[in-house]
């Protein structure tokens, strides 16, 4: 799993977009006064303040501890634990996951987690990248890597599943999948398209020297510009999303 250099301010500033979006799965999720409920991959925590806000006892998980930090300012519980390591058992009414779980490479095991981790009839309702998401930046990704063989070979950062495939992964886990479906979302890259590299692909360029990151977000710029830019609405990325309700059998 490529390592991500997340900063909390950075995120904030620049990819706000991210818990903005995400009012649907929240509904989805439709948290309850008085349940305990897991969020995997929190980030800087202000969806779980949301969760929260509903009377609901949330803990935070993240692998970034400048994003648990901010998470724990807030006033919420939170640790510094991947994803793929979940270590609690029969203890929440339900977990949640937003623009996460694209960041697990080993689903299985983010998977088995979420369910340990779950009482019985307990709810997993996440969103995140699914297959398509942002497939012309990922070309364009690789193709300034194969044009510029000194940066090495390109290492794919992400796991963007169809629906079958991650339906078939929660059933095989003993999840009964209430809901699955993939969502077409273009979205608006307000802060430009580098700065998004620089944010997100950080897993992929952090061995790059300088000069090859800044031959790297200018390339790619470049080969995105007739695709993904547009003067009457700037940059905007073509993501897909995955969004799912499974219960604990």
């Amino acid at each position: 799993m490529s390592q991500q250099n997340w900063n909390a301010s950075e995120y904030k500033k620049h990819a706000s977009f991210v818990p903005t979006m995400a009012n649907d799965v929240v509904g989805l999720l439709a948290p309850k006064e008085g349940e305990v409920i897991l969020d995997i991959g929190c980030g800087d925590g202000e969806l779980t303040q949301k969760i929260q806000e509903k009377g609901c006892s949330v803990i935070g998980v993240d692998s970034s501890a400048s994003m648990i930090e901010t998470v724990k300012n807030r006033g919420i519980e939170a640790y510094v634990i991947d994803g793929h390591n979940i270590p609690y058992q029969n203890k929440f009414d339900a977990v949640f996951s937003n623009a996460a779980l694209h960041w697990l490479t080993q689903p299985e095991k983010a998977i088995r987690g979420a369910y340990l981790a779950l009482k019985e009839n307990g709810r997993f309702v996440a969103e995140f990248g699914g297959k398509g998401n942002i497939a012309t930046l990922l070309k364009a990704m690789q193709e300034v890597f194969e044009e510029n063989a000194d940066f090495g070979q390109f290492h794919m950062p992400w796991y963007f599943p169809s629906v079958k495939e991650y339906q078939e992964l929660l059933e095989q886990a003993g999840f009964y999948v209430k809901y699955i479906e993939l969502i077409p979302r273009p979205t608006p890259l307000k802060s430009g398209v580098e700065k998004w590299l620089e944010i997100f692909a950080d897993g992929i360029t952090n061995h790059l020297s300088q000069e090859q990151k800044t031959i790297f977000l200018g390339s790619v710029k470049d080969k995105l510009l007739s695709n993904l830019f547009t003067e009457q609405s700037g940059w905007v990325a073509d993501y897909v999303r995955l969004r799912f309700e499974a219960t604990k059998a």
